[in-house]
């Protein structure tokens, strides 16, 4: 059975676990009821003899940590093992009672170290095809310990605390609206409706009566609190154009038909909580941590790499030096001062 079919199997012993498992108190057979019997007359009263101090009471047997809760062939196996192997499990499975899943859990766990013992009997341990997998397998747990280590060490409750707080800072606060609508197929159908809530019908009736937006409809045309980018933009464009408790004068087209707006109220939207943002915020630090550490790591040690089949990469060539750049031009050379003029000899 490959490593990919065991949680398949696992879930598939849970499910009958769960199916045919009932309640313990449902298979103890019911005490016999007690019959009454005569009474035994008194003996005749004995001296008294001395008191004798009460017996101290046996003190119960503490449940044990981790206790052993099979064995297979003499080899144990602990309730830890099983509390283990129910992390595997499906989420629905993990939030149940171990209780619920034990039977099937340890089951599966017999099975195996039933395997396990039976590899080691035929030396399958010893096959370098096995030791090349653990040394994978060995590797890989090591890696996700580390990760999670560091995860842990540097994403703390105050640093996500305060990325929530930084990130609040960054995000200006959006604008909403609370808006009801109308939905007709045409446009008279809309111009007709305006007129008759101008008159004084009730919008949320004329919803509830006209509307093809069954969903709102039902609600009086009542979309909730929504912002610019929740609706396609005609739509959105006419709600947040109008004021507190005005309705659109004409139809607004949308693909989906002509829609009567009218809004019940404004605001600023407020901002998400904690509890919405702390995944988000907490996968990213983790993401950002495992990055940083990475990049450390790398900076600090010495990595080759080599081609698919394990020859050394040709060296990129060297980039061509740049042609010299011409010589400026050199000043043109004066002309040599004249002489001075030889005086002429005397007569």
């Amino acid at each position: 059975m490959s490593h990919r079919q065991r949680p398949l199997r696992l879930f598939v012993l849970c499910c009958a676990a769960v199916a045919i498992a009932a309640p313990v108190s449902a298979q103890q057979p019911a005490a016999p009821q007690a019959q009454p019997q005569a009474q035994p007359k008194p003996p005749a009263a004995a001296p008294a003899a001395p008191a004798k101090p009460p017996a101290q009471a046996a003190q119960p047997a503490q449940p044990l940590k981790d206790p052993v809760v099979a064995t297979v062939n003499g080899q144990p196996i602990r309730l830890s093992e099983l509390e283990v192997a129910q992390q595997s499990l499906p989420q629905q499975y993990r939030n149940m009672p171990l209780q619920a899943v034990f039977p099937a859990l340890l089951d599966r766990i017999i099975d195996s170290k039933l395997v396990v013992q039976e590899g080691k009997k035929n030396k399958v341990t010893d096959d370098p095809a096995f030791k090349k997998r653990m040394a994978f397998v060995e590797d890989q747990v090591l890696q996700d310990f580390w990760i999670q280590r560091e995860i842990a060490r540097q994403v703390t409750a105050e640093k996500l605390q305060k990325r929530y707080e930084e990130r609040l800072k960054q995000m200006p606060a959006e604008e909403e609206v609370h808006a009801r609508h109308i939905l007709v197929s045409t446009e008279d159908e809309a111009k007709a409706l305006i007129a008759e809530i101008k008159k004084g019908a009730a919008f949320d009736k004329l919803a509830k009566e006209k509307s093809t937006d069954k969903a709102s409809g039902a609600e009086g045309g009542d979309l909730g609190w929504f912002k610019k980018s929740d609706m396609v933009k005609e739509f959105a464009d006419a709600a947040f154009n109008l004021k507190k408790d005005e309705m659109t004068e004409t139809p607004v087209k949308t693909q989906f038909g002509y829609h009567i707006i009218k809004v019940e109220d404004r605001r600023k939207a407020p901002p998400p909580a904690f509890e919405e943002m702390a995944d988000q915020l907490r996968e990213e630090m983790a993401r950002e941590a495992i990055t940083a550490q990475l990049d450390q790591l790398r900076s600090g040690s010495k990595i080759e790499k080599f081609a698919m089949d394990g020859s050394k990469p040709e060296p990129a060539p060297a980039a061509k030096p740049a042609a010299p750049a011409a010589p400026a031009p050199a000043p043109a050379a004066k002309p040599p001062a004249a002489a001075p003029a030889t005086p002429a000899p005397k007569q």
